[in-house]
C-alpha cells in the first residue's frame, strides 16, 4: 500500500543498505489470524527536496542478499516490504488488499511493488524490475510475456510467474516451459462475479439504462413521453448462451432465476448440470401456477444466434474463435437482439460490428473486453446501441483480492517447491482468511509440461 507522501526513488545516491526499510523485517509465520504488515517507508536522499525527484540510470545494491548488484536499465519507481527476505518477489503493479503481501513475507519473501506510474509496462520496463537477482514475479493480463521476459527472468534465477488472470493469452507458455519457469493464473475466483457483470449488462442494455442515464445528465428531459427510451422485457425471452462452462452456466443461472427466461446454449460438451437447475426450476414454476421455463441444447452456435434474444458470449479464445462473430453471423441475429461479451475481445469482428450497430440502431450491445485492448475500433465509442465498460468483469473487491492471493500463492509455492494444487478451480482453501493456505501452488498451467508434482490434499 502506498504512503501518503510516496515519492519516486532518486537512486544515485544510494547508499549500501536496503532502499526501502518497513518499521519491522521481522519474517512473520503462517498464522490463523493474517498479521497487519507495517507501512513501508520511501527512500529519499536528504539532499533531494523535490517531491517529483530526477531519477537517472542507475545501480540499485542491496547487501540483505548474496548476490550480485541488480542493474536497473531504466528509473524504476517500487516499495518494498521485508527488505530482508530470503526470496525477491516482484509485482509488476500494486494489487488489492494486503493479505497478498502477508503471505509472502510470511514466506520469507522480500516483496517489490512497481509503482511506476504508467498502465501498462513495456517489456524494457519489467527487465528493469527483473534485474539479476529474482526468484518470481506476479505480472498482469496487459503485460507481454514472452521469450525475452522469460529468458531475462530464467537468468535472474526465477522459476515463478503468475499472471493476476485466469487467462494468459499474453503468456507465451511454451518459452516459459523452455526456460523452467512455472506460469500460474487465477481460476476460481471470478465466476460469479464475471457472470453479474454480463447479467448488468444485459439488463442495462435491454432497459437502456446508459442512454437514459446520458439524457438525463444532458438537461434534456421535460417530461414523460410514451415512446421515451422503450426497450425490451427480458421476462419470458430467450437467452443464449455460447460456451456453457462455469461462467457462462452462472449467467445462465442468474438471467434464468432472476428474469424467468428460457434457455439456448452451445458448447461442445453437454451442461448437464445447467441443464438439471432450468428443469427443477421450471417444475417449481408450474408447480407455482407459472409459466415453466425451458432449456435447449442447441446443435449449432448459429441456431443460438437465430433464436435467442440476448446472447452472451463465453468461449475461451484461440484459432477457431478468432473472430466468432462476423459480420455473416451479426446477420444471423434477430434485429433487436442484445450481444454481450465478457470474455475475450477478438472473439468479436468490432469492425463489423461497428458497421451493425450503424444500420441496425435496435440491436444492443454490451462490451467488457476489446479487439485492440485498450483502445476501440473506430465509431464504437460514437454508438448510442453500444455500452462499453473497461474490462471490469472480475473488479468486486473480494474477487481481485482473492485474485491477487493466488497469485501470490502461486509463485511462493513454486518458489518452496510446494506440490500443485490438484483442482485448480476448488480454491477456496487458499481463499479463507481464518486459516492457513495448503502448502501447494492453486494453479500453474505448465505443471505437466515441467512434472510438477500433484498434491494430495
Amino acid at each position: 500500500m502506498r504512503g501518503p507522501n510516496l515519492r519516486k526513488l532518486n537512486t544515485n545516491h544510494l547508499p549500501r543498505h536496503p532502499i526501502i526499510t518497513p518499521a519491522s523485517s521481522t519474517t512473520q509465520h503462517f498464522t490463523n489470524q493474517i498479521q497487519r504488515l507495517p507501512p513501508p517507508t520511501y527512500y529519499t536522499p536528504p539532499h533531494t527536496q523535490s517531491t517529483q525527484p530526477s531519477i537517472s540510470k542507475s545501480l540499485i545494491t542491496d547487501q540483505t542478499h548474496t548476490h550480485s548488484p541488480v542493474a536497473m536499465a531504466k528509473p524504476v519507481s517500487i516499495e518494498v516490504w521485508n527488505p530482508n527476505g530470503k526470496y525477491r518477489v516482484v509485482s509488476t503493479k500494486p494489487m488489492p488488499g494486503t493479505r497478498w503481501i502477508n503471505l509472502l513475507v510470511q514466506q520469507d519473501c522480500r516483496v517489490e511493488i512497481c509503482t511506476e506510474k504508467k498502465t501498462i509496462l513495456s517489456v524494457e520496463d519489467i527487465i528493469a524490475l527483473i534485474g539479476n537477482k529474482c526468484d518470481g514475479v506476479i505480472g498482469q493480463l496487459t503485460e507481454d510475456w514472452g521469450d525475452t521476459l522469460f529468458s531475462a527472468l530464467a537468468k535472474a534465477g526465477g522459476k515463478a510467474f503468475s499472471n493476476m488472470a485466469v487467462g494468459y493469452n499474453n503468456v507465451d507458455v511454451d518459452a516459459a516451459t523452455k526456460y523452467g519457469v512455472a506460469v500460474g493464473n487465477t481460476p476460481g475466483v471470478l465466476t460469479e462475479t464475471t457472470a453479474e457483470l454480463a447479467a448488468s449488462l444485459s439488463l442495462a442494455a435491454s432497459r437502456r439504462i446508459v442512454e437514459a442515464d446520458e439524457f438525463m445528465r444532458a438537461g434534456l428531459y421535460d417530461g414523460w413521453l410514451p415512446h421515451l427510451f422503450v426497450g425490451n422485457l427480458l421476462k419470458g425471452q430467450t437467452v443464449g448462451v455460447i460456451g456453457a462452462g462455469r461462467i457462462g452456466s452462472a449467467y445462465a443461472r442468474m438471467m434464468i432465476e432472476g428474469f424467468k427466461m428460457n434457455l439456448i446454449y452451445y458448447d461442445l460438451y453437454q451442461a448437464t448440470r445447467l441443464e438439471k437447475f432450468v428443469t427443477a426450476y421450471g417444475q417449481f414454476l408450474k408447480a407455482s401456477g407459472e409459466q415453466p421455463v425451458t432449456w435447449k441444447r442447441a446443435s449449432s452456435m448459429d441456431e443460438v444466434l437465430q433464436v435467442a434474444d440476448v446472447i452472451s458470449l463465453h468461449p475461451i479464445l484461440d484459432k477457431t474463435t478468432y473472430h466468432l462473430i462476423n459480420k455473416e453471423r451479426l446477420s444471423k441475429m434477430k434485429k433487436e437482439a442484445i450481444l454481450i461479451n465478457c470474455s475475450r475481445g477478438p472473439v468479436v469482428d468490432e469492425e463489423a460490428l461497428v458497421e451493425h450497430l450503424k444500420h441496425n440502431p435496435m440491436f444492443r450491445v454490451g462490451l467488457d473486453v476489446f479487439e485492440d485492448e485498450p483502445y476501440m475500433k473506430p465509431g464504437l465509442a460514437d454508438m448510442k446501441n453500444a455500452i462499453v465498460v473497461p474490462h471490469i468483469a472480475s473488479a468486486s473487491k473480494w474477487t481481485r483480492e482473492g485474485m491477487a492471493t493466488l497469485a501470490a500463492l502461486n509463485v511462493v509455492g513454486k518458489i518452496k517447491g510446494f506440490p500443485t494444487w490438484s483442482n485448480p478451480n476448488a480454491v477456496d482453501p487458499f481463499l479463507d482468511e481464518n486459516s492457513s493456505p495448503p502448502p501447494a501452488c492453486p494453479s500453474i498451467v505448465n505443471a505437466k509440461a515441467l512434472g510438477l508434482p500433484v498434491s494430495k490434499l
